[in-house]
């Protein structure tokens, strides 16, 4: 088989150089050269679609749902919209050691029992993922193993095989002959990368991409990886805890940011059911500085505990953190509290905390946040079970927020007795037993809980 020809493409404009340069001889950018595949020429017959493409009215396509199969773990599924589709592509990411290969290995398991399963391991062996299959009680699971890193190995067993599903374990180890590029490689990773789609797409098989990560926590490889799969998952977590968080960032075939909750244990990982439950205070009694915000993950309302601790300063600039929390947002939040609440804390360093290592990127949070602020600040709790949401603006009112119904009932579920919302989240149809309390301004809820 004759080796392809290759040519190095300017990432910057996309001109092309025979040879590698230091700076494009195109747009002039400096190491922007990375070696691809060089495109055959085009036959009189093909187009740029493909050979045999036609123009089709749109009316005349038939827009039938794909069907969906699930994974056997029921957060999984939640995140991938209910389950796989024959076709689609997946990528996986997440730091290592954080269980990526054990979600892989238990979905495959309980998979392969209804479709065929290939396991394509490229960093162990198959012994070793024996082992972990062993430690997982899966030793006797009906998945087969492949140890290759060779694209042209794993396509040609992929064709005499016939798998239904296929995880490459990772798609950073697998190279083709070629590129003469080192596996990892920017042009290895997209060319192996976009051959493994194109076969998916064409025998209706489900292909998962196991991707590394970098020291800023972005998948490692060329950001195309993300634009050519339909799904872009990463598992999140803290090695030194129990609990993994997997977050759905693209799906083609569901709604993106959906979050499923898995614990990690001697048996791998099991979904959590309650998920609220990890991120709420396990305190005791009330204490000053802790506020309950129903926050919205995906379609899945999650309570989440807001920590706030107001310290005067000992010397120096006044200090602002927070953690799982936007920092431009709390220092906005301040200066609306200063103006419109009259509490000043121009004297004091403001610490925020999203308890259970949770990330809250909705502005919903901004009430519980300025009220955990407040509530440390003059050491009085917030009154027990009380539920607290809403957007706040910079003229000190207070905006309502999507989905507030939702969010009052997954509170009334977990016990909690009263809620602090924006006037215009107010549930049209008063809940059993819960309080309801609606605030137009900053001032107002500032008062409420004064009284």
């Amino acid at each position: 088989m004759a080796k392809a020809r290759t040519v190095y493409s300017c990432t910057e404009c996309g001109g092309q150089s025979p040879k590698w340069q230091g700076q494009c001889p195109h747009c002039a950018a400096w190491n922007t050269l990375v070696e691809t595949v060089a495109a055959p020429p085009p036959t009189r017959f093909q187009t740029v679609a493909g050979k045999g493409s036609a123009v089709r009215p749109l009316g005349s396509v038939d827009a039938r749902k794909s069907p969906r199969f699930p994974t056997g773990l029921e957060e999984f599924d939640r995140v991938l919209g209910g389950g796989m589709v024959p076709g689609g592509v997946i990528l996986l990411g997440g730091d290592p050691g954080i269980g990526k290969s054990t979600l892989l290995l238990q979905a495959m398991a309980a998979i392969g029992a209804s479709k065929k399963a290939l396991y394509v391991t490229g960093e162990e062996s198959v012994e070793q993922v024996a082992l972990r299959a062993q430690r997982l009680g899966l030793i006797n699971a009906p998945v087969s193993l492949l140890a290759e890193v060779q694209l042209e190995a794993i396509v040609a067993t992929i064709g005499s095989e016939a798998p239904e599903i296929v995880v490459i374990d990772s798609i950073q180890t697998a190279y083709t002959e070629a590129l003469t590029s080192a596996p990892g490689s920017v042009a290895q990773v997209r060319e192996c990368a976009a051959q493994l789609t194109r076969l998916a797409k064409q025998r209706h098989i489900v292909v998962i991409f196991v991707g590394h990560v970098t020291k800023e926590g972005a998948i490692a490889g060329p950001r195309v990886l993300e634009h050519i799969v339909d799904t872009v998952l990463y598992f999140e977590g803290d090695t030194h805890s129990s609990f993994r968080l997997v977050r759905a960032i693209k799906n083609r075939f569901g709604a993106a940011n959906e979050l499923g909750v898995f614990a990690m244990t001697e048996r791998g990982l099991r979904g959590v059911a309650n998920p609220s439950a990890l991120f709420l205070s396990q305190h005791g009694e009330n204490v000053a500085g802790s506020a309950i915000v129903a926050t919205l993950e995906g379609s899945r309302p999650l309570l989440v505990e807001i920590q706030a601790l107001v310290d005067p300063v000992q010397g120096g600039m006044p200090k602002r953190l927070s953690v799982g929390l936007d920092p431009q947002r709390l220092s906005l939040l301040l200066a609306v509290l200063h103006r419109h609440g009259g509490v000043e804390t121009a004297g004091y360093d403001v610490f925020v905390n999203a308890v259970g290592g949770v990330r809250i990127n909705e502005p919903a949070a901004d009430l519980a946040i300025l009220l955990a602020v407040h509530s440390s600040l003059t050491g009085r709790p917030l009154p027990a079970k009380t539920l607290v949401f809403g957007e706040v603006g910079l003229a000190g009112e207070i905006r309502p927020v999507q989905r507030g119904q939702e969010r009052i009932k997954e509170a009334a579920k977990l016990g909690f007795k009263q809620v602090l919302i924006p006037n215009l989240n107010k549930p049209k149809q008063a809940i059993d037993g819960m309080k309801v309390m609606c605030v137009d301004r900053v001032d107002q809820a500032l008062s409420i809980l004064r009284e």
